[in-house]
């Protein structure tokens, strides 16, 4: 009887990625046999796939989500990129479900977020600059407003803007200023603070009855630059009346106004505006002005609120120059984050 001799090669010796690469293999094909040869997978997971079709629709059409009940639209356009974390969970769903329709459903609303905010994901950054400016809402109960000027100071800002400023504590942050700022001015509750010349200061009636806005001219070397400061007041959400801003419209119309009047070409506007650059409310003074962060910042550059930032409503905003770079600053004793940018003035021809 003719013998077969049967040899079984072992690799106790193999390399662990082998192992490792064996073992997703596998887990791989656990999870493939789940889905393949079944008919159910394009019936289940309706309703994540309806899901995920209403996020991308109110993604993408957040400028037609009506303001008359709450302010529902501006309420979601303020908070618009947030919306994105409704995408794995969507599409972990689809995965436990074992669903391909909602598998694919998934990936409209990524898609549509991917185009909206995308952008902010890399880093824009460049070099070079003329003109460093910073702004920050130091907030009227602050409880060390002299180090919360130094640390904005700190920055290495040639123009600094501050808004909430308590009338008691105004003397306070014009001595920790002084060595480092030769040119200040206080209107009402709002400042700015320049190591240039300052000239053509004056309030800018923002419609409230008191002041909370100003402009001035800073005299650069590579020129006059218009500086606002503006502080517009803030919105509130009530169950009663949903996402009250009416008065914060009110006020963005009339700063808006006031830019475009501005005889100068170049105009930086520093402020806390109580809104996002998506939020419509905003669209009289956003769409003639450019976003630092959008335009040079790395990420969505949050300011508010500073213990766990989930808007940037505390702006940069130019018209006329180029902005380099721009970037939040560290906690202070305020309820914001400071902001940041640094921009390319043309010199006058």
């Amino acid at each position: 009887m003719a013998q077969q001799a049967y040899v079984t090669e072992t690799d106790g010796g193999g390399s662990g990625t082998g192992r490792r690469e064996s073992g997703l293999r596998r887990l791989a094909n656990r999870i493939g046999a789940g889905w393949r040869g079944d008919p159910r997978i394009w019936r289940r997971g309706l309703i994540a796939a309806a899901l995920a079709v209403v996020l991308a629709l109110v993604m993408a059409g957040h400028a037609h989500i009506p303001n008359r009940f709450g302010n529902l639209g501006s309420l979601t356009e303020t908070f618009l990129p947030w919306l994105g974390l409704g995408v794995p969970v969507l599409l972990l769903t689809a995965v436990l479900r074992r669903s391909a329709t909602a598998l694919i459903a998934v990936l409209v609303p990524a898609t549509v977020w991917l185009n909206l905010f995308g952008g902010l994901l890399t880093d824009k950054a460049a070099g070079g600059g003329d003109l460093t400016v910073a702004t920050h809402n130091v907030n009227a109960d602050n409880a060390d407003p002299a180090g919360t000027a130094r640390a904005v100071a700190a920055s290495g800002a040639d123009v600094v803007a501050l808004e909430e400023l308590r009338a008691s504590a105004v003397a306070t942050y014009e001595e920790a200023l002084a060595p480092t700022y030769k040119y200040h001015s206080v209107q009402g509750t709002v400042g700015l603070w320049s190591k240039y010349p300052l000239s053509g200061i004056e309030p800018v009636d923002i419609k409230l009855g008191w002041t909370r806005a100003m402009r001035a001219t800073v005299t650069t070397p590579q020129g006059p630059v218009a500086v606002y400061v503006a502080h517009l007041p803030s919105v509130r959400v009530k169950l009663e009346a949903g996402f009250t801003a009416r008065q914060r419209d009110t006020s963005a119309d009339a700063l808006g106004e006031a830019i475009a009047d501005e005889p100068l070409d170049r105009v930086v506007l520093l402020g806390d505006l109580n809104g996002t650059m998506n939020d419509r409310a905003l669209n009289a003074v956003t769409s003639q002005m450019r976003s630092t962060q959008g335009a040079a910042g790395s990420g969505f550059g949050f300011s508010w609120p500073a213990s766990f930032p989930m808007a940037r409503i505390d702006q940069i905003l130019v018209r006329g120059v180029e902005p380099v770079s721009s970037w939040t600053l560290p906690e202070t004793g305020s309820d914001h984050l400071p902001v940041a940018a640094r921009m390319r003035l043309a010199a006058d021809s």
